[in-house]
């Protein structure tokens, strides 16, 4: 591609497609390459309700199409394809997707976190064949099954109230002796009757032959062990960033989140960053669309300074 566009975005979530509207209404020649691997997680969350002016919630691949709606009014192309490499080229960026190298005067990365994996045996080989880290996606295929949900925050409590709607019994596994998630949805899963908790635990081995047939837990504190019979393991126990082509390019924190300021500048001057692969204390809808709207706008400044470095 010898067309130099202003600015490239490198994910289609909510922050993603933010910036695209921001900077495609500032009329900036804007692309969006969105990965056809990894969705993003609003994408497969089944309820989003606390959005502001949607009072009766909407389901995250809808909203999502709506964001995509909407930017595409003002002019932003996208295509589906994974991003493997960025690099400087004079005065502009090289950015290689699938068989296509792209030039573009400025990148707004907004790749988004994936669901981080537990580490124990079985795991891996399961996967597909009971274990999942996405209740939206799989949650269907266990209907009257028995389910395990490993986890304890916001996502946890809410996939596991999803997973309710198809399981005979949702056991949620905790490390702690108390959830973390927002009261709200710590009193709808203590009063639904087909969720059981089980505390101070953690999962040390996914357990089966050809599919999930159980876990193997421990309790933390008195270290006893014991096994716990399901077909479905769901897990939700933190996020990765979706940041691992950006080692050398980009400043990243131990954890692989990107480094900015309040202004979404990474430490390589025209790279900015937005959204859940960015450093950051809250990680919802609402933030990634300020951080996207945010991202946009310090492109668009740099955009126009280096085309017209005297404005």
């Amino acid at each position: 591609m010898t067309e130099i566009v202003d600015v490239l975005i490198i994910g289609g979530g909510p922050a993603g497609l933010t910036a695209g509207l921001y900077a495609a209404r500032a009329r900036l020649t804007t692309l969006l390459i969105e990965s056809y691997t990894v969705p993003s997680q609003a994408v497969i969350t089944d309820l989003i309700e606390n959005y502001p002016g949607l009072p009766e919630g909407i389901n995250g691949f809808e909203l999502m199409a709506r964001f995509k709606k909407q930017a595409e009014q003002f002019g932003l192309k996208s295509i589906a394809e994974d991003v493997t490499t960025i690099e400087k080229d004079r005065d502009r960026w090289k950015v290689t997707a699938g068989d296509t190298v792209y030039n573009a005067r400025s990148i707004i990365i907004a790749t988004g976190a994936r669901a981080k994996e537990l580490g124990v045996p079985g795991e891996t080989k399961f996967r597909g064949k009971g274990v999942s880290y996405c209740a939206v996606c799989d949650g269907a295929l266990f209907k009257d099954k028995e389910i395990v949900v490993v986890g304890g925050g916001d996502t946890a409590v809410e996939e596991a109230l999803f997973l309710t709607k198809f399981a005979k019994k949702v056991t949620l596994i905790h490390r702690r002796d108390s959830l973390r998630a927002t009261k709200i949805l710590q009193e709808r899963a203590l009063a639904n009757a087909k969720m059981k908790f089980v505390w101070n635990s953690r999962v040390t081995e996914v357990l089966g032959k050809d599919m999930v047939a159980g876990v193997k837990i421990v309790d933390v504190k008195t270290l006893q062990t014991s096994e716990i019979p399901c077909q479905g393991v769901f897990i939700f126990v933190g996020l990765v960033p979706n940041t691992d082509f950006l080692k050398g390019v980009v400043e990243l924190d131990e954890s692989g989140y990107i480094l900015t300021d309040e202004e979404m500048k990474s430490s390589q001057q025209g790279i900015f960053a937005c959204g859940d692969c960015r450093k950051k204390l809250l990680r919802q809808v609402i933030t990634a669309c300020g951080d996207g709207a945010t991202a946009a706008f310090s492109a668009q400044r740099y955009v126009e300074a280096e085309i017209s470095p005297t404005l």
